[in-house]
This record gives C-alpha cells, structure tokens and sequence, in this order.
C-alpha cells in the first residue's frame, strides 16, 4: 500500500506504528484533541492497512539477525577464499568484531615522540608566583581545590 494520500492519516499511521495511542497519534497528526474522532480514524480501513503495512517492514527488517549476518560474511568468504584473499580476510575481520573477538580500542594521548605529557604540580607554588603565571597564561584551567575552586576569575573572597 503507497502513502496515504491525507497526510494527516499517513501521520496517524505513522505514529499508532511506532506505539502512540489513537489520542497521541492523533494529536501529533495535527488534529484538535478528540477521543472519539481519533478512536474512529484509528479503526479507517485505509489507516489500518497502512499502519499494518509500516509495522511489517519493520518486521522484516529486524528479521536480519545476528546469524544471517554471520552467515552472510561465511558466504563472502567461501566465495572468495580462492580468488581474492583480502576480501576473506575482511569477511573474517567483520566477523570477529560482531563476535567480540577485539578488545575495545583503547585511545591515550602522549606527548612529544610518543612520550608521556609534561605536567607541572603547582600545589605549593606562592600565590604570588601564581599571579605572575596569570598575567603571562592566562587564569589557570581547574582548581586546586581550595574555596575559589568555583570562581572563574581566579580571585576568592579573602578578607573581604
């Protein structure tokens, strides 16, 4: 069955497909709120088949299991196991991946050559040594923990 020629009753459809109740669909159809209209255009022929039809191919969609797919790539690789070996072996890799056999990727940052990155404690530093940092970074990123940590401007309320 093609989309129906009301959009407003293809909205509906769309919507009871996807689980709405007749009201929500029929809201989100753009009708004024109505129970009883939504009940009736909920049980329209044409609405009916069509949402029948939108449900089946989601169906049939989700009928491609996990098993078809693995399958499918054993089908690739029988064919090709001969002939062209990358594309057996890339059935192979897929496979493998959709079975778990890859430990998740794991993604560090390093710094210069691969080496670790260069960090610089300045728990102890004086505050005065931190005011000149200032001027040339910048305000520092992050807290050092202490009651300013919340405070963007790097000034806490001392003294007052």
């Amino acid at each position: 069955m093609p989309v129906l020629k009301n959009a407003r009753h293809e909205s509906m459809a769309q919507a009871l497909a996807k689980g709405k109740t007749a009201d929500e669909a029929y809201a989100l159809a753009g009708y004024k709120p109505d129970r009883g209209n939504a009940s009736r255009l909920t049980a329209n022929d044409s609405v009916q088949r069509r949402v029948d039809e939108i449900k089946s191919r989601v169906a049939e969609k989700a009928e491609w299991t996990a098993a078809d797919r693995l399958s499918a790539l054993k089908t690739i690789f029988d064919s090709h196991a001969e002939k062209d070996a990358r594309v057996a072996i890339s059935a192979i890799a897929e496979a493998n991946k959709m079975q778990g056999s890859y430990a998740p990727v794991k993604r560090e940052h390093s710094g210069p050559n691969g080496g670790p990155i260069q960090t610089v404690d300045l728990s102890n530093v004086s505050p005065d040594d931190l005011d000149r940092l200032e001027a040339l970074f910048g305000p520092l990123a992050g807290g050092s923990g202490d009651d300013d940590e919340g405070d963007p401007s790097g000034e806490g309320e001392e003294g007052g």
